[in-house]
């Protein structure tokens, strides 16, 4: 994987091969930046990274500034490669080892951008308990935005607070956020 813009731009990260990830390909991840970069700055922001895996979006988001990064995923592997890389790069991203849906339950605070890159295969019920969590604890700013990737195969749309979506190739960005105040 590589970092595509920022203090890191064109800086390849290589995670072992044991890690249990699916990381987003570049093309998807570029362009969700692309539209982010539409909505914040990302010095001004804060991020949650569920189902982190290797890492790669709390890097991209470390890269452009953001200096507030929670990564969360419940593989040891990959926390521990999150927090290495993080010091070797000296980015502020504060990886826990936690299973996500019980870190939800008790969270606190509040998020500008929360992304979940939840594996691709599971059951419908347990992707729509991520918006459900996030919205029901407050844990999205009013003028945030909760972003879901999943397969083309799967439909977030009817999840309640589902604001957008936009897919590249096999990828889908789920989009979700407040209502807009009329």
């Amino acid at each position: 994987m590589r970092i595509i813009s920022g203090q890191f731009k064109g800086r390849k990260i290589v995670a072992p091969k044991k890690l249990p990830v699916r990381p987003t390909t570049d093309m998807a991840k570029e362009s969700l930046f692309n539209i982010l970069n539409n909505y914040y700055y990302f010095d001004e922001i804060s991020v949650l990274d569920l189902f982190s895996g290797t890492g790669n979006i709390s890097y991209e988001f470390a890269s452009r500034g953001t200096e507030n990064i929670t990564a969360i995923d419940g593989d040891f592997g990959c926390v521990r490669f999150i927090k290495q890389t993080a010091e070797q790069f000296k980015m502020p991203i504060d990886a826990i080892k936690a299973d996500v849906f019980k870190y939800l339950e008790n969270a606190r605070g509040q998020y500008t951008v929360i992304f979940a890159d939840p594996p691709y295969n599971l059951p419908i019920e347990e992707f729509s308990k991520i918006p459900t969590y996030i919205f029901e604890k407050d844990l999205l700013e009013k003028e945030g935005l909760l972003i879901v990737e999943h397969s083309k195969h799967t439909s977030l749309d009817d999840i309640d607070y589902f604001s957008f979506k936009k897919s590249y190739g096999g990828n889908t960005f789920s989009f979700f956020e407040w209502p807009k105040a009329e």
